[in-house]
């Protein structure tokens, strides 16, 4: 018997097969990931995507039209799919097991990380750096901008959290206070 949790394995292993062989993995799990944390923080989004009352097409033509540009050929089609299959529910699951497994094969650990604002490159690359001194392995980060923490950055890698936000540090200050 197939579970959810082998259904959405092959489905991310799938899509990852598929990323590797265009030759932009890299590029597409990015956008995969940024895609997933839209989703996840847009119940409008969400709710159409797996709304079975609208046709698989048109929701197929909501993913084009919102990624139109904004991503890869690869990514549009690779969420277009997804959708289209009827496995809107599962896309932020799919995905994150993707990022998983692709992080994994270059032997890295994924940092999910939440900035106020968008990092730079050469900021992305001290943080990388500082992250695998910290926890001892290499690290693939993964930016989310997250306007709420007001400044810095919180940083988890697996169960480990690193927070460095600006409300994390007022919320020290207010409790020494």
């Amino acid at each position: 018997m197939t579970t959810d949790h082998d259904r959405i394995a092959g489905y991310a292993d799938a899509l990852l097969v598929l990323a590797r062989a265009e030759g932009n993995l890299d590029e597409v799990e990015d956008e995969l990931f940024r895609f997933s944390r839209a989703l996840e923080g847009s119940d409008s989004l969400r709710s159409t995507l797996t709304d079975p009352g609208i046709p698989a097409a048109k929701r197929q033509s909501i993913v084009e039209d919102l990624l139109g540009g904004r991503a890869s050929n690869t990514t549009t089609s690779l969420i277009s799919f997804v959708v289209g299959s009827g496995r809107s529910r599962d896309l932020p699951a799919i995905i994150a097991l993707l990022v998983e497994r692709a992080a994994s094969e270059k032997s890295k650990v994924v940092a999910e990380v939440r900035s106020a604002i968008a990092l730079t490159d050469d900021q992305q690359s001290r943080l990388t750096a500082a992250l695998s001194q910290a926890t001892g392995k290499s690290v693939a980060v993964k930016v989310i901008v997250d306007p709420s923490i007001l400044g810095g950055v919180v940083a988890q890698v697996g169960d480990t959290v690193i927070d460095g936000s600006v409300v994390h540090r007022l919320a020290q200050l207010k409790t020494l206070l």
